[in-house]
């Protein structure tokens, strides 16, 4: 079996990681990570025609689409049309990540439990509705905006001017429609499920961490870690979201002919008390998660793939799959992350690293002179594996300090809340 992973980041690293072990790989643009267990070829996942020749003159069984952006430009359906067999979901389907605006709705009618909230593409309709909001607010640009295009807003101040530098282009396209969220308190959780887009298979629930600086403060990034097990992701509430939450979603989106097959990735939010409500949902495979949850379980990834693009049967041995270990991912990123990296650092990798931890690029570069440096926000993903959470984060934290480049951003509290809860200091 021949597959190619189309992206060049952490979560296209971890799906070639995990694909290489019963396939051959090939990763466009892919990264000096990927190059360890897959041929890279040098195409942007934007260039659809030059991907269609890829598919063609490496004999492509299978192409699966890692990023969020080519799924919503119709990677999938050019593929498709072509004869070739793609995992991912059409554009269509993939605008319930593409426009929150169009998520919101479509969880309205499905009735699946969310923030309340309303969508304005006219800056002073969405001002006045602030000036009438409770505080705090959220405030989100409805378009793709690499996980960045979220404001957790205290004030109606606060909200407003969030509002007004979205819709003046803080976030060019993605900020042309804003929308405007109650606040939800509570725990988050990362919840991704493989579908065929009637049945959902759980892949192990995750937990990752959006604000830049320890203990949960700073500005949103595009996650800064994750972990796997989550203990309040009880077997009951898992089953629960399959029930309310998956599969109503999947029968509406069938039902306005936009049937959703590939990963659905629900985020939750779990309150002290009431069931879980959804504040996103994204069309691909979390990132930071996927680091966490791929080496965390022995789930045969290609199997379930391939039955999927190419319309076999598919029965999921499991509904919920628990994880195998323990997981936990630290992200090592650029100064100036999230707003304007500074990159071109020379990175130092440990001369070895242990076999109970893995090192995921994100945004690496090999220069002319075949040194390693920095060439995006999020740079590096240190995973540690272990029995428990404390026994994993301890190993990514060890493999995160390791690791030396000038102005290496990290946190190292990844995955307190559940170090809190296993009472291990």
């Amino acid at each position: 079996m021949r597959v190619l992973v189309v992206g060049g980041g952490g979560r296209e690293h971890a799906l070639c990681w995990a694909l290489s072990r019963s396939a051959t790989i090939f990763c466009a643009p892919g990264n000096p990570g990927t190059a360890a267990v897959a041929t890279n070829l040098p195409i942007s996942p934007s260039d659809h025609a030059a991907i269609l020749e890829a598919v063609r003159t490496h004999r492509i069984d299978l192409t699966v689409i890692g990023p969020e952006a080519p799924l919503a430009a119709g990677l999938v359906d050019r593929l498709s049309a072509a004869g070739h067999h793609a995992f991912g979901p059409t554009a269509d389907a993939a605008r319930i990540e593409a426009s929150k605006s169009f998520a919101k709705r479509v969880m309205v009618e499905a009735g699946v439990p969310t923030a309340e909230g309303r969508s304005f593409r006219d800056e002073g309709t969405a001002l006045a509705y602030i000036g009438q909001h409770p505080e705090p607010l959220v405030v989100k640009a409805s378009g793709l905006a690499a996980g960045k295009g979220v404001a957790m807003c205290e004030t109606r101040e606060e909200a407003r001017r969030a509002a007004t530098a979205m819709f003046r282009g803080g976030f060019g396209a993605a900020g042309r429609e804003v929308v405007v969220e109650e606040h939800l308190y509570g725990e988050e959780l990362s919840l991704l499920g493989i579908t065929d887009g009637e049945r959902v298979m759980l892949l192990p629930p995750s937990q990752d961490h959006k604000r830049i600086g320890e203990g949960d403060i700073g500005p949103n990034t595009g996650g800064m870690g994750a972990y796997t097990p989550v203990a309040v992701a009880s077997e009951t509430m898992l089953q629960e979201a399959v029930r309310s939450i998956f599969e109503p979603i999947l029968r509406h989106m069938a039902s306005i002919g936009a049937p959703y097959r590939g990963v659905l990735y629900a985020g939750l939010m779990i309150p002290d008390s009431g069931p879980p409500k959804v504040l996103e949902f994204n069309c691909r495979l979390g990132d930071p998660e996927a680091q966490v949850v791929l080496p965390a379980s022995d789930v045969d990834l290609l199997e379930h793939f391939c039955s999927i693009a190419m319309d076999r049967v598919w029965r999921p041995e499991h509904d919920i799959c628990p994880p195998k270990r323990a997981a936990v991912t630290t992200v090592l990123a650029s100064p100036g992350y999230p707003k304007t990296a500074t990159t071109g650092a020379a990175i130092h990798l440990p001369g070895e690293t242990q076999s109970d931890t893995i090192l995921f690029h994100a945004g690496t570069a090999v220069d002319p002179e075949g040194v390693l440096r920095t060439a995006g926000g999020r740079v590096l993903c240190a995973t540690g594996l272990g029995a428990d959470v404390p026994e994993a984060a301890r190993r990514s934290r060890a493999l995160a300090e390791a690791i030396e480049f000038q102005g290496k951003v990290f946190r190292r509290d990844i995955a307190w809340r559940e170090i809190a809860r296993a009472g291990t200091p």
